[in-house]
């Protein structure tokens, strides 16, 4: 029991994870309809802009998370103005290489600043907590708690401002909403924000226990295609669950099963799901 409660800790601290860097990635196909492969790029930067600010600034870890978020929101909107705004009438194959270039100059940028080695970030919360026989890493738990208290604020602020409506409204019909008077280019400017915000952080809270490096963002971003393909394209509650469920599969793959098959375990469940329900779990809301 106490080896089954462990993986419910660690798939608990990868579905947090997962989950918000899926969820930026779905509020950005809303806005695009394509997938923002650049994303995986947002992801990296938030983990480098946070080990400069910790590590060479010295600023304690959640100055470097917020100024993480700042930067990578910034990078994220300049992304969004002046490269994808101008495509916006492109067939989206140009959107898609686009995002790809993106995603290429973040990383090659990255290393040309940081070079190609492995980075450790320094974090306060190293302690080893302890619940009858079972150890609770600090870091793991801040994930979990940081991760969640992130999700259930994004979900109320899409239903339950004026200004998250907007965005749902744009996500469902872009034309439609442009008829009604919403701001198209104020709502794709904060969405971008948004998702580029949510993704530095997902970064910085993972990046203590996994290292920070330039390719760090593409086993999460393909993760998070895959979790917003079994959620539902579009979908914000499918992306939290599929978060949750890869999660949960890998932590539980990896202990029952093999480690050298947890990451081939999220495809396995892609191919199970959508085999039976081709639309997704959330099909309402879903493109």
């Amino acid at each position: 029991m106490e080896l089954f409660l462990q993986q419910v800790l660690n798939g608990l601290t990868l579905g947090g994870v997962y989950s918000l860097v899926a969820l930026g990635l779905t509020l950005v196909y809303g806005i695009l309809h394509v997938p923002n492969f650049a994303h995986g790029a947002f992801y990296m930067a938030g983990a480098y802009s946070a080990f400069f600010l910790i590590n060479k600034l010295g600023l304690n870890y959640w100055w470097g998370m917020l100024g993480a978020a700042v930067t990578v929101a910034l990078i994220s909107v300049l992304s969004e103005r002046l490269v994808f705004h101008p495509l916006r009438k492109a067939p989206y194959l140009h959107h898609m290489i686009a995002s790809i270039g993106i995603l290429l100059f973040l990383e090659a940028g990255a290393q040309a600043l940081w070079g190609a080695d492995f980075h450790r970030m320094e974090t306060p919360y190293t302690q080893l907590l302890t619940l009858g026989s079972l150890t609770l890493p600090a870091q793991r738990l801040l994930i979990i708690g940081a991760a969640f208290t992130l999700v259930v604020l994004l979900q109320l602020f899409l239903t339950r401002t004026i200004t998250g409506a907007t965005i749902v409204a744009m996500a469902q019909n872009r034309e439609g909403a442009a008829l009604v008077g919403i701001d198209a280019t104020r709502v794709a400017m904060l969405t971008f924000a948004i998702a580029g915000a949510l993704a530095g952080m997902a970064a910085v809270l993972y990046a203590p226990i996994n290292l920070v490096y330039t390719s760090m963002g593409h086993l999460v971003i393909t993760k998070a295609f895959v979790i917003i393909v079994l959620g539902g394209m579009g979908s914000v509650p499918g992306a939290i669950a599929g978060g949750l469920i890869i999660g949960f599969a890998e932590a539980f793959g990896a202990f029952y099963i093999s480690t050298d098959y947890k990451d081939i375990i999220a495809f396995a469940l892609l191919v199970l799901i959508l085999s039976v329900r081709p639309q997704g779990l959330f099909a309402r809301g879903a493109h």
